[in-house]
């Protein structure tokens, strides 16, 4: 069979020549515009993630902060920090992991906004980035340490109420709510808070690059606004979020309108929200007012 005598399967033939070699150019084509389009817009990404509320627990944080340092696409990282601080070990790990990126990695800028407070646990960590911009009223520092311990002794002593304790050594139960520290106790418990007051210290001092003599002069808990901090080399510049934006899209080497990337969150159902709500109020109020608690917080104003 000739296909000259066959017309209809002549254009046929044409018809495919010309989808094959179009579906190949095009192929082509949206290939270099997809990897020339995300070369421009994925050099202009900065992360953010924000910390705010009381510290408790650093998994979360240090995850994103992880997943922003991995990712190629990222250029830099914005800490966006509003809490009086927290834990310690929470505040302490955040601070570590922050380090790694901007001083011993040294793979991305990290650069710190701070909202209304970023003090005691909050500072802890914001030492740690490459620059801290502040708003001029944000309360800062508190640089210490807080040990709290709840007695219910004397309201167990009314109810009838009465708890007897074995114990292999003298410091065993330490921080007891059914009875009061005994003076070696108060000892033993100040030699603890100075040694972590010490490591919050010494944390400052390198992230801020300042003498430690000269950081310890002023870790005594006190409070700064953000331009008294700015004076005593606390903070690096003062402005909002907008000017953490344009510092950091310098220091990075941006080029253009920066586009901000934040974690993605789980979605939760509106049945998950309220008990998790619920159970932790119920928590927080049972245990963290009765058990012993050291931490880097200020217990200031609540946000």
């Amino acid at each position: 069979m000739s296909i000259k005598k066959h017309p209809v399967l002549i254009v046929f033939v044409i018809l495919g020549i010309a989808f094959i070699f179009l579906g190949a150019v095009m192929f082509f084509v949206s290939g270099f515009l997809k990897t020339s389009s995300s070369g421009i817009v994925f050099s202009n990404k900065i992360g953010v993630v924000e910390i705010t509320s009381e510290i408790s627990d650093s998994e979360t944080i240090i995850e994103q902060i992880t997943d922003f340092n991995k990712d190629k696409h990222i250029k830099a990282i914005i800490l966006r920090i509003n809490s009086p601080g927290g834990s310690v070990g929470a505040s302490q790990e955040i601070y570590k992991e922050i380090n790694r990126i901007t001083r011993i990695d040294k793979t991305k800028k990290v650069i710190v906004s701070m909202g209304d407070t970023a003090a005691s646990g909050g500072y802890y960590i914001a030492s740690a980035g490459d620059w801290i911009v502040a708003n001029p009223g944000t309360i800062t520092g508190s640089i210490g340490v807080i040990m709290s311990f709840y007695r219910i002794n004397e309201l167990a002593k009314k109810i009838g109420f009465t708890m007897e304790v074995i114990k292999s050594g003298e410091f065993k139960d330490t921080g007891s709510s059914y009875r009061e520290l005994t003076d070696r106790e108060k000892e033993l418990m100040n030699g603890v808070v100075l040694n972590i007051q010490e490591q919050f210290i010494k944390a400052v001092a390198e992230g801020r690059k300042l003498p430690v003599d000269k950081v310890r002069e002023i870790a005594d808990g006190r409070i700064f606004s953000g331009e008294m901090a700015k004076g005593l080399g606390l903070v690096d510049e003062l402005g909002n979020f907008q000017d953490a934006v344009a510092v950091t899209k310098k220091m990075s080497g941006i080029e253009g309108e920066p586009t901000l990337v934040y974690p993605k969150t789980a979605k939760l159902k509106l049945w998950d929200v309220i008990f998790q709500s619920a159970s932790r109020a119920v928590f927080n109020a049972v245990s963290d007012n009765i058990k012993p608690v050291i931490e880097y917080r200020w217990n200031g104003i609540s946000n």
